[in-house]
């Protein structure tokens, strides 16, 4: 399934590696900002779950990009089971040709290559202007909304100045990489403490972590606890690796932490009946998240037990 037409002035495509720079080009035609050359290269070559490239580009007749849609194949570990699952991604279409089919064009051409490709299971997380068009046109379930715990520190939020200035931003880069230092950790990724909870979640082997560098993320060591995290403005944290009783003095330093780097939030979405969302609900409020959504594609899964934590979103 490489292409087909799609009306009489659009074409449809799957998304290969010669085409990877027009996801780019409309990239930057949708949000007015480009990323690195190789960023969806490495976000979309998924070739260590056997399976790469899943989604589908459409094309005026001059070949011009006009929308896309892929998922991003992983593994989920579930009970003693590896299932072949996916995380619906970037979905994005020209403004000029909006509202003309070309989302569940793309998304229904996408599940049928998935289902070819012995993908039992998609899941998502889509903002609150997207979610209607999956539930209500495409079928997909709501099974859960993540919860968003916020934790200010006392500090003022200076490092956002920083990024006003190419000069500045290459200062702040490397006063992070000062404060960071005795704290980062030569590894990538943590291990999914969901399935140390006896959920089912992103199974995050070697292979799996290798992969995900294609986003800017940094291991830490605080106290006895391992701590994923992003730094974006504020301090994302993905997941933490925690040690028993350790919860209060690591999250006591982490704000230190995160004051030292002119942070002024720290934030961590976790999915409910999970250790990590019990002590953070213990301690501090929370905002309703992302919802995880989930269209199965093979035999019917138990989506009760699927958990999820910052780490486990595309943009981290």
């Amino acid at each position: 399934m490489n292409s087909k037409p799609a009306t009489d002035k659009y074409t449809v495509e799957r998304l290969t590696a010669g085409n990877l720079a027009d996801v780019g080009l409309l990239h930057s035609t949708v949000y007015g900002k480009e990323v690195s050359p190789d960023f969806f290269e490495k976000k979309y070559n998924t070739r260590f779950t056997g399976v790469e490239f899943t989604g589908f580009i459409a094309y005026t007749t001059w070949r011009q990009p006009i929308a896309f849609y892929a998922v991003i194949p992983c593994l989920i570990k579930a009970d003693n089971d590896v299932i072949l699952a996916a995380q619906s991604a970037d979905t994005m279409t020209h403004p000029v040709h909006r509202n003309r089919g070309l989302f569940v064009e793309l998304a229904l051409t996408t599940f049928q290559l998935c289902r070819e490709l012995g993908i039992r299971l998609l899941f998502g997380f889509p903002n609150q202007n997207s979610l209607p068009g999956f539930v209500n046109k495409l079928g997909w379930q709501t099974a859960h909304y993540l919860d968003c715990f916020i934790i200010h520190t006392p500090n003022f939020s200076w490092n956002r100045f920083f990024g006003k200035l190419p000069a500045l931003k290459v200062l702040y880069s490397r006063y992070q990489q000062h404060v960071l230092k005795k704290h980062l950790l030569d590894q990538r990724g943590v291990e999914n403490s969901i399935i140390n909870d006896g959920c089912s979640g992103v199974y995050r082997d070697e292979n799996y972590l290798r992969y995900k560098s294609y986003n800017d993320t940094k291991v830490i060591k605080l106290g006895s606890s391992t701590l994923w995290i992003k730094i974006s403005g504020i301090l994302l944290i993905g997941d933490i690796n925690l040690q028993a009783d350790d919860f209060d003095d690591m999250m006591y330093e982490l704000k230190k932490l995160a004051g030292k780097l002119g942070l002024k939030q720290i934030h961590f979405h976790a999915s409910p009946g999970t250790t990590l969302h019990g002590l953070f609900a213990m301690r501090f409020k929370s905002i309703q998240s992302f919802p995880a959504i989930f269209k199965v594609l093979g035999e019917d899964l138990p989506l009760d037990k699927v958990k999820f934590t910052s780490a486990d979103i595309d943009t981290f």
